[in-house]
């Protein structure tokens, strides 16, 4: 056994045992235009909400909003991409894509969050690494809160999550808002049924 099998054999062995997670209370919901709420919320958050009659129309935008020659890593099988992506490709392989596509499992009309688990990113850089995040997300998969997030299957069973809400963003140089740094430039949600 190596050094590093040895230590994380011990790490293994070392886990605290399986607690139960406490139970979220289930507040009223605010209720209204969920799509409308959603997108109001995304704009906020700097995001931009569109809608496309179909995949192919994805394509169409992609080209519109960010050239014909634009590479696009695409982790949705609707919408083609330039760009293999596979879930044995290196994450830093990612850094030079323009535009990556992903359809979200679900968005949040109280916060325009779009969820994300492994299985959705299929690379998990590809959320943070393109210059610009399309996500497909069905409208009949809206919940209204934060807190109904908690009470899905797929939260509790993925290995990993991300709640995205609008490009990256920062304003800690003198208060001066600064979209893109450390992440996607722009995030636009486009509205298609799965």
């Amino acid at each position: 056994m190596t050094s590093r099998e040895a230590f994380l054999a011990k790490v293994r062995a070392a886990q605290p045992a399986a607690r139960p997670r406490p139970d979220v209370p289930l507040f009223d919901a605010v209720g209204g235009d969920l799509r409308a709420r959603f997108t109001a919320a995304l704009q906020t958050m700097g995001g931009t909400c569109v809608e496309a009659p179909s995949a192919s129309g994805v394509s169409d935008l992609i080209r519109e909003r960010f050239s014909a020659a634009a590479s696009i890593a695409s982790a949705s099988p609707e919408v083609p991409g330039t760009r293999a992506i596979g879930a044995d490709i290196e994450p830093a392989s990612l850094q030079d894509v323009d535009v990556g596509v992903v359809r979200a499992r679900f968005g949040v009309a109280e916060t325009g969050s779009v969820w994300f688990s492994e299985r959705e990113y299929v690379v998990n850089a590809l959320g943070y690494l393109v210059q610009h995040l399309v996500v497909l997300l069905d409208p009949s998969q809206l919940l209204d809160g934060l807190q109904d997030v908690y009470r899905r299957d797929d939260f509790r069973s993925a290995r990993y999550a991300a709640l995205v809400t609008g490009p990256s963003a920062t304003a800690d140089i003198e208060g001066v808002l600064i979209r893109g740094a450390q992440g996607v430039r722009s995030l636009t949600v486009v509205w298609l049924g799965g």
